[in-house]
C-alpha cells in the first residue's frame, strides 16, 4: 500500500478547478467584495480565461500588469492572449463599487512537481475571499530544478512544512529554496500506518478511509496540523509565504488544506472540490503508473491513488465523532484558540 499512496511524482498538466457559488454578500454593503464567482484559468497555449459574477453592479474591469484587459457587465467571460511571460500571471478583478479581487491561476507550473497550487482564491460564506498567493499546497519537492527554486524564492516562500514519513523524507529529499525554514509535520509519526497492502478494492477504500481519520485524531496527526496553521499564523505577520506538502499532495496534504479551508469559513461544498482537484492535477501521473501494472492489481492500486469525498468525509466524520465540532477540533485537537483564528482570518481573508 505504502508504495501505491506515497508513489513518486510525475510532472503532470491540468488546469484549474473551478470555483463554487457561496451565498451573496449583502447588497447593501458597498465596501464588501461583490464578486461571488471569479477564476482565472490558464491555457496551454498562454492564453487566460477570465470568468466572474458580480451581480448587482453595472460594471466590471479587470487589469494585468497595469493594464486594462478586459471588461464587462455583472456577469461575463474573457479570454486573454499576448500577456509577457511571468511566474504567475496575476489578474486585478475591480468593479464599479466594493473591494476588487487580484487573482491567478491556482496551478504554479514546475519542472518538478504535478499538483503545486495556490490554497486561496476562494469564497467564504460570509462573502469574503481567501487571498492568493500566501499559503501553497504541493506534492514532493525532491525534483524540483534549479529553476523551480528560483521561482519558489520569487514566491517568497519563506516556511515549508513536510508532511511526509521519515522514509519517505530519506528516500525523496525535500528541495527548498535557498534561506527557506525546513520544517518536518510528520502527520503519521509512530500511527503505525500502511504497513500492509490492502489485497482488493474495498480493502483499499477501508485504508484511505481509516488513514483520513488517523489524521484527524491520531497524535501524528494533530501535531503535524497544529505546526501547519500555527505557522502560517506566525508567519504571515513576516509577508512570508507558507508550503505545505507530502508526496502526492492529496491526503495529507488535502486535509491540511481541507481543515485551513474550513477554519477560515469556505464552504464545505467548495472544501470539498478544491480537494477532489487533485484527481484532474494528478491524472497524467496516477495514469502513468496503473497502465504499468496488471489490471487485477490496478484495481486495488486505483483507491489509494484517487481522492474521493468518503474520504474526506471521513476525515470531517471524525472531527464530529471525537470533538463534536470544528471549532472543538481547532481549539481542543490543534490548541488554534479564540485570538488565533481571529488572527488567521485578519490575515488571510479580504472583503
Amino acid at each position: 500500500m505504502k508504495k501505491a499512496l506515497l508513489a513518486a511524482t510525475v510532472v503532470a498538466s491540468a488546469l484549474a478547478a473551478a470555483l463554487i457559488t457561496a451565498p451573496a454578500a449583502n447588497a447593501g454593503d458597498r465596501s464588501a467584495i461583490p464578486f461571488t464567482e471569479a477564476t482565472v484559468t490558464a491555457g496551454a497555449d498562454g492564453s487566460f480565461t477570465l470568468e466572474w459574477k458580480a451581480p448587482g453592479t453595472g460594471r466590471v474591469e479587470i487589469r494585468a500588469n497595469g493594464k486594462v484587459v478586459a471588461k464587462g457587465g455583472a456577469q461575463g467571460r474573457a479570454v486573454v492572449t499576448g500577456l509577457p511571460a511571468a511566474d504567475r500571471q496575476w489578474f486585478d478583478f475591480k468593479a464599479q463599487h466594493g473591494q476588487g479581487l487580484r487573482l491567478a491561476d491556482r496551478l504554479v507550473k514546475l519542472d518538478g512537481t504535478a499538483n503545486f497550487r495556490d490554497a486561496g482564491g476562494y469564497r467564504t460564506a460570509t462573502g469574503q475571499w481567501v487571498k492568493m498567493g500566501e499559503v501553497y499546497r504541493s506534492d514532493a519537492l525532491n525534483r524540483l530544478t534549479p529553476a523551480d527554486l528560483a521561482t519558489l524564492r520569487r514566491l517568497h516562500v519563506r516556511t515549508v512544512f513536510d508532511l511526509r514519513m521519515e522514509d519517505e523524507r530519506t528516500k525523496d529529499a525535500d528541495k527548498v529554496p535557498v534561506g527557506a525554514a525546513y520544517v518536518v509535520a510528520d502527520v503519521f509519526a509512530g500511527s503505525g500506518s500502511f504497513q500492509t497492502m490492502p489485497r482488493t478494492p474495498d480493502e483499499a477504500v477501508k485504508a484511505m478511509v481509516d488513514a483520513e481519520r488517523a489524521m484527524v485524531s491520531g497524535a501524528g496527526g494533530k501535531k503535524a496540523y497544529a505546526q501547519v496553521l500555527e505557522g502560517i499564523e506566525r508567519d504571515r505577520h513576516r509577508d512570508r509565504s507558507v508550503l505545505f506538502h507530502c508526496t502526492a499532495g492529496k491526503d495529507r496534504t488535502g486535509w491540511a488544506n481541507a481543515a485551513l479551508l474550513t477554519a477560515l469559513g469556505v464552504p464545505r461544498q467548495t472544501v470539498e472540490a478544491d480537494y477532489l482537484a487533485s484527481n484532474d492535477y494528478r491524472k497524467a501521473a496516477n495514469d502513468a503508473i496503473l497502465s504499468h501494472l496488471p489490471a487485477q492489481q490496478a484495481a486495488v492500486y486505483k483507491p489509494l491513488l484517487d481522492v474521493r469525498p468518503e474520504y474526506l468525509n471521513a476525515g470531517y466524520d471524525e472531527v464530529r465523532a471525537t470533538y463534536g465540532s470544528f471549532d472543538r477540533y481547532l481549539e481542543d485537537g490543534l490548541g488554534i484558540d479564540a485570538r488565533e483564528l481571529k488572527q488567521l482570518k485578519k490575515d488571510l481573508l479580504v472583503g
